[in-house]
């Protein structure tokens, strides 16, 4: 089983809409309201693939209830830790003829020390189900990086396969957590670390540079020259087929969910890697969101190639 914690879980309002400008009036050709946050597109994924996910995080007032009868209604399995505030919504405007997304954020409610030990207690509860726990995406205003380390650090200790997907100062404070997993961008990575990272070789020099820095694993992906997977010892690099992309909303996540149940499923590394960049690219030419086919999945999978560099 696969735990997917999203700290600042998300309602999404998607609205696709051809040949979008800022300062005009459109009618959307398709919308679509759904539980969102990085850590539920993951676990959708994963059961989409066949495999069991629980997803977690804080969740509150009205938006909060709306989220949870709606992932319930898509067949979620769920952990939410239920605090006071009230759930953010995000809006997604995807334009289908360029395939560019403009995505509107809410900041999310605010987060304390109390509440984090909240969050804490009941992820340390359900990860003793779990292979792998993923935490993804931002941190709710006012969380306490400490807090954030220590849960990682807490769940590592417990002998757990812990994978961060972040940014920024969350980012820097999970690799203050040694023997986490970090699965980031390449922009996010060279964030970071304070370099230009520009294609796979330099990606693969920057995971070696995470690993001195603490972490387990470094999962890098590279938009169209797919994804490089650096882990004990070994190196490899998967390119997806050309594609013509809708909506790359959740493709990181998409990447995550079939990389972490490969490895569940006792794929070596590379297979792994192969079908995380095949659902990331399912999903980008889909409408993003982790809504995507199976028989999409598959095609893609089919021209997805790996290669093993060390």
């Amino acid at each position: 089983m696969i735990l997917s914690v999203t700290p600042n879980v998300a309602l999404d309002r998607t609205l696709v809409v051809p040949d979008f400008q800022p300062g005009r009036v459109y009618r959307p050709t398709a919308t679509r309201v759904a539980p969102g946050g990085k850590g539920i597109n993951l676990t959708r994924v994963v059961l989409k693939l066949g495999g069991d996910s629980i997803c977690a995080g804080f969740l509150a007032g009205h938006t909060g209830r709306l989220l949870a009868e709606l992932a319930d209604k898509e067949g979620l399995r769920t952990a939410w830790t239920w605090v006071a505030g009230e759930t953010r919504t995000c809006v997604i405007i995807a334009d289908s003829h360029t395939g560019e997304s403009t995505v509107i954020n809410e900041s999310g409610l605010t987060a304390d020390a109390a509440m984090w030990r909240q969050l804490q207690a009941d992820v340390l509860h359900h990860a003793s189900q779990a292979e792998h726990i993923c935490f993804c995406g931002s941190l709710p205003p006012g969380s306490p990086l400490a807090a954030f380390t220590e849960t990682l650090s807490a769940l590592v200790a417990a002998g757990k396969s812990v994978w961060v997907d972040t940014s920024g100062e969350p980012l820097q404070a999970a690799l203050r957590a040694a023997g986490v997993r970090i699965k980031v961008n390449v922009e996010e990575a060279g964030e970071a670390l304070g370099l230009n990272i520009q294609d796979a070789p330099a990606a693969l020099a920057a995971a070696d540079e995470l690993h001195r820095r603490g972490a387990a694993a470094v999962a890098l992906t590279l938009g169209a020259a797919g994804a490089v997977l650096s882990v004990q010892g070994e190196q490899w690099w998967a390119r997806p087929p050309e594609v013509k992309v809708l909506n790359a909303v959740a493709s990181g996540d998409s990447f995550l969910a079939a990389l972490t149940l490969g490895l569940t499923s006792g794929c070596e590394a590379g297979e792994a890697l192969r079908r995380g960049v095949a659902a990331g690219t399912a999903n980008a030419i889909a409408g993003g969101g982790g809504h995507f086919g199976l028989d999409a999945f598959h095609q893609v999978l089919s021209q997805t190639v790996v290669e093993r560099i060390r």
